[in-house]
């Protein structure tokens, strides 16, 4: 953690600059929206996504106000995303606070949700760069497929590995891509410039997924959700397809009917996950990140030495062996 507050500390005029333009666009004249809005803004994330941002503004020149109206919209369209996902997943705690579907019921949660992603439309206008706007545009759809593909995959029980980085890279990646790709864009660099770091993104986001299903198979307070919590929604992940596919078969095959069969009570949990486990699906998790990390290496070893490039390779290791 302490090498993601150390980038935290060294962006923090620009991230403060950006959260103000995200209050600024998100005010309105009705009280209710104001009040759910600051309620919500008051918890704030690790804020990765317009980090990414910025970090990529400062590798290829320097930050400006279209920079921060990139992160900024960019952080409206995720929180939309997250807001919705809420409802979708019932979920009743985020970030250590009731959600707002939790507080205010669904409708009301959807309506915040679009209200995000609307203003995240307003922000990106705001740069005058058409490229931000279409890749706004095009991140908005690849977010929706991720999270259809995540259901198809569930409902017809796809256990392989390529169904499961196909969808990674829609619902999480996809995200991180453009980060990079629009803090590039807000100062002018080239494609040819910001190409590989956009493919360093992706590996990155890659691995933030990977490590985030790492979550489900550990009890961890601070994380915020019980675990086996995937599992309860039909959802496998790397661990468990890659035990259901090189583990045990006769036992693989046992796990797959329990999955194939829904409503998982805590035992039948508890047992997929040991089987994970026991069959080396987290040592291999890990060890697929790894290669990640090292082929992102390779990529950005290319770029000369500065405060930016060591911060993109401080964040990989911190996505990687993060807690939280």
């Amino acid at each position: 953690m302490e090498q993601f507050e150390k980038i935290r500390r060294s962006l923090e005029p620009e991230l403060k600059s950006m959260n103000a333009i995200m209050v600024d666009t998100l005010r309105t004249g009705n009280e209710m929206m104001n009040s759910i809005v600051t309620t919500y803004l008051e918890k704030k994330g690790k804020q990765i996504r317009p980090i990414l941002v910025i970090l990529s503004a400062k590798m290829f020149g320097e930050v400006n106000e279209d920079v921060l109206h990139a992160g900024a919209a960019l952080e409206m369209l995720h929180n939309a995303s997250l807001i919705h996902d809420d409802v979708v997943d019932e979920t009743e705690v985020r970030r250590g606070e009731p959600t707002i579907n939790r507080q205010w019921g669904n409708h009301v949660a959807v309506l915040v949700g679009d209200f995000f992603v609307s203003n995240a439309l307003a922000a990106g206008i705001e740069t005058g760069h058409i490229s931000i706007i279409s890749a706004l545009s095009a991140l908005g759809k690849e977010l929706s497929l991720g999270e259809i593909d995540q259901i198809t995959n569930a409902r017809e029980h796809h256990f392989d590995e390529a169904s499961y980085f196909m969808m990674i890279r829609k619902k999480t990646a996809s995200l991180f891509m453009h980060c990079v790709k629009m803090g590039g864009e807000a100062v002018n660099a080239t494609s040819e410039e910001i190409g590989p770091m956009v493919t360093y993104a992706e590996l990155l986001g890659l691995c933030f997924q990977i490590k985030d299903d790492i979550f489900d198979y550990y009890d961890n307070p601070q994380i915020g959700k019980p675990t086996g919590n995937d599992l309860r929604e039909g959802k496998v992940t790397l661990p468990l397809l890659y035990a259901l596919n090189n583990g045990d078969q006769e036992e693989a095959e046992v796990m797959r009917e329990l999955i194939k069969r829904g409503d998982l009570n805590t035992e039948e949990i508890a047992r997929l996950i040991d089987f994970a486990k026991i069959e080396g699906g987290i040592d291999y998790a890990y060890d697929t990140m790894r290669k990640m990390q090292q082929e992102a290496n390779t990529i950005i070893d290319r770029y000369p030495d500065s405060p930016s490039k060591q911060a993109f390779k401080d964040l990989f290791e911190f996505i990687i062996s993060r807690d939280r």
